[in-house]
């Protein structure tokens, strides 16, 4: 699986974490792990770890999405760019191994694909604005 690949997955498990309880998280990502095509074992791993890492930082994600959006509160936004932009933002403030450019480009192209059509703009707006505020 390529790590677009495992992005995607990544957005699209903080995307229906939206919609469950706390307390239904755990089931609903094993249910969307199982059903990967042709997974490898260490992607799901990698997928799990990381979904884990992101949900433990989104407050302060979400705190920092906030700050840089002029004008837009997190619960006005879509949630399929929210989603987009959590995993950005944690990639761009706590994951080293991922340059920020790449950690936006990656962003932008998961948004064209899932978002309507302004999203890569506006998630790549939000997101230079961030990179911006943590240099």
């Amino acid at each position: 699986m390529t790590r677009r690949e495992c992005r995607e997955h990544l957005m699209i498990l903080l995307y229906q974490g939206e919609f469950y309880k706390p307390e239904e998280l755990e089931e609903q990502v094993s249910n969307y792990l199982e059903n990967v095509e042709n997974p490898r074992k260490k992607d799901i791993a990698y997928i799990r770890e990381k979904y884990e890492r992101v949900l433990e930082c989104i407050e302060q994600i979400d705190s920092i999405i906030e700050n840089v959006s002029d004008g837009w509160k997190i619960k006005r936004m879509a949630k399929v760019d929210l989603a987009i932009m959590r995993l950005a933002v944690y990639e761009i403030k706590y994951d080293e191994d991922i340059p920020v450019s790449v950690a936006i480009n990656e962003a932008v192209e998961i948004a064209k694909k899932y978002g309507q059509d302004e999203s890569p703009s506006f998630v790549n707006g939000v997101l230079a604005k961030v990179a911006d505020s943590l240099e």
